[in-house]
């Protein structure tokens, strides 16, 4: 990670500076950063289903020779000065299309190279590695594009993936495998976005986190612009305040983990969400070189603070077999948002200034701060995505009888599945409490639709009934069980009062053979 991210923050200098000296326009200056992240808005979730259902190891091969490919020719086109803006604009897409479909997959690898306990402390160590490279990268880009150009950074961007290359074929994925077949992409895209409808805990993260990367955006898309008009300096500087960032952040992570032991999550990132407004306020007046970079370094401290607590939380969230489908989903809204902040901050310094654009960035990140302080990630702190039993067999449903097997014909439709349930007339507004949030449970992991009804006849018969979109779908839901869903199951046949278990049928649809003529 510390060598290409080495040169991702190479090629970020290079192509901000090249912008600048191309174009003195601040909506196309702030484009090169639209360019980069619309990508990762609009990619990120096909990437995580691909990420969730193909071999990882190979995808992840494939998407660095994208980015090889893609910065080495745009180094060699900058070499022969022959790119345009529209040119740069493009290229920047084409990186932002490779890092899309690259990071769901590489950010889910994580928990599965840590135990759960060591998880804060990993991320938290990788993004420390991404902010040494943050405040070396752009320095060294800063002297390298001053001698030489814009195009040798992106040619070094370009041979830096190889690292990654290297590391990755050599390394071998020692998670169970499932006994079922993977599932198909457009299935994987519905089971995601099934699972991420129920998602309370990802939901508030989100929410948290939009105040953040909104103010965040203005400041990475108008500095370079800030540095060659206002300041009348050169790459040296742009390279320098960007790379105080990078110290900035370096010096917080590794007084995170202390951090997080004596404050809350929810603390941690009001405070640096703050901090990111702040900064981004003050440097909407501040022009004096040595002020920029102390601001620079408390932009730094204050996003990586946020940020990866952020992430923390959100991995802690997922269970294995949506990971990199909750990431995306994760990585898409905000890389959606620094998009749309960049294209809306450019567009208001194009009327306005860049003063302007910079302060409604900061009472942006202000009003979301207040906006989403009520939502406390405290309440999921206890939560416990882990499968419920290790191994790869699948997980019986307590409720559900052993032994199913998978017919030849799994595919042929979807699935009913009744649950009948003996409920004490005293005791009937506690299950329901305790349905609804099984209710969530069997949303999440894939059903298509779930209900609840009560026999007109016998006010003790209850009928849970959920539809499943094929009996393999319903299948692989037994390996999706984890132990927060378990006790929600466990929490409802609490309730059962019959002399065994709950009667479980399962109904599947037919449908109708077309009969040939003669």
């Amino acid at each position: 990670m510390i060598v290409s991210s080495m040169g991702s923050w190479m090629h970020e200098v290079g192509a901000g500076w090249l912008m600048a000296t191309l174009t003195s326009d601040p909506f196309m200056v702030s484009m090169v950063q639209a360019a980069a992240t619309l990508p990762l808005f609009l990619l990120t979730m096909p990437a995580g289903a691909l990420a969730d259902i193909t071999d990882r190891r190979i995808y992840l091969i494939g998407t660095q020779f994208w980015l090889i490919t893609t910065a080495g020719i745009l180094g060699i086109l900058t070499l022969m000065d022959i790119t345009t803006a529209k040119l740069l604009l493009m290229f920047s897409f084409s990186m932002g299309v490779g890092t899309s479909l690259m990071m769901p997959a590489f950010a889910s690898l994580t928990p599965e190279l840590v135990p759960k306990r060591e998880l804060a402390a990993a991320i938290t160590l990788n993004s420390i590695a991404f902010n040494i490279t943050r405040a070396v990268g752009p320095a060294v880009a800063g002297l390298l594009v001053a001698a030489a150009g814009p195009g040798i950074v992106f040619i070094l961007n370009a041979i830096s993936f190889t690292a990654v290359i290297t590391v990755i074929y050599r390394w071998e994925n020692r998670q169970p495998a499932s006994h079922l077949p993977n599932e198909r992409f457009i299935a994987s895209m519905r089971s995601g976005l099934r699972y991420f409808r129920q998602a309370s805990s990802l939901h508030a993260i989100i929410l948290r986190g939009m105040a953040l990367f909104a103010a965040m955006s203005a400041p990475l898309a108008f500095l370079p612009l800030i540095v060659r008009e206002e300041l009348q300096s050169g790459p040296e500087t742009y390279g320098l305040l960007l790379g105080c960032i990078g110290i900035g952040a370096v010096v917080t992570g590794f007084s995170l983990a202390k951090i997080r032991q004596r404050f809350s999550a929810d603390a941690i990132i009001a405070v640096g969400t703050t901090g990111v407004v702040i900064t981004t306020a003050l440097l909407a007046s501040v022009r004096d070189i040595r002020q920029l970079v102390v601001i620079m370094a408390f932009l730094g401290a204050s996003w990586i603070a946020a940020q990866s607590t952020l992430q923390v939380s959100a991995q802690l969230s997922l269970p294995r077999w949506v990971r990199a489908r909750g990431l995306a989903v994760f990585m898409a809204t905000f890389m959606g948002i620094m998009a749309l902040g960049a294209i809306t901050w450019g567009n208001i310094a194009a009327m306005t200034s860049i003063q302007m654009a910079l302060s409604a960035a900061a009472a942006t990140g202000a009003i979301g701060i207040i906006l989403t302080l009520p939502l406390r990630l405290e309440r999921f702190a206890d939560a416990d995505p882990s499968p419920a039993e290790p191994g790869s067999e699948p997980v019986a449903d307590p409720m559900a009888e052993p032994g199913l097997a998978m017919p030849s014909d799994n595919e042929q439709g979807s699935v009913l599945i009744n649950i009948e349930y003996k409920i004490d007339p005293a005791e009937v507004e506690s299950f329901l409490d305790a349905m609804g949030e099984l209710r969530k449970v069997r949303l999440r992991n894939g059903s298509m639709t779930w209900g609840i009804y009560q026999d007109r006849d016998d006010d003790t018969s209850f009928v849970e009934t959920y539809l499943d979109e094929s009996w393999l779908a319903h299948l692989r839901q037994r390996y999706r069980v984890t132990q927060d869903d378990r006790r929600a199951m466990d929490a409802v046949l609490a309730f059962h009062r019959g002399t065994s278990l709950p009667l479980v049928t399962y109904l599947q649809s037919r449908r109708r053979r077309k009969q040939r003529n003669g």
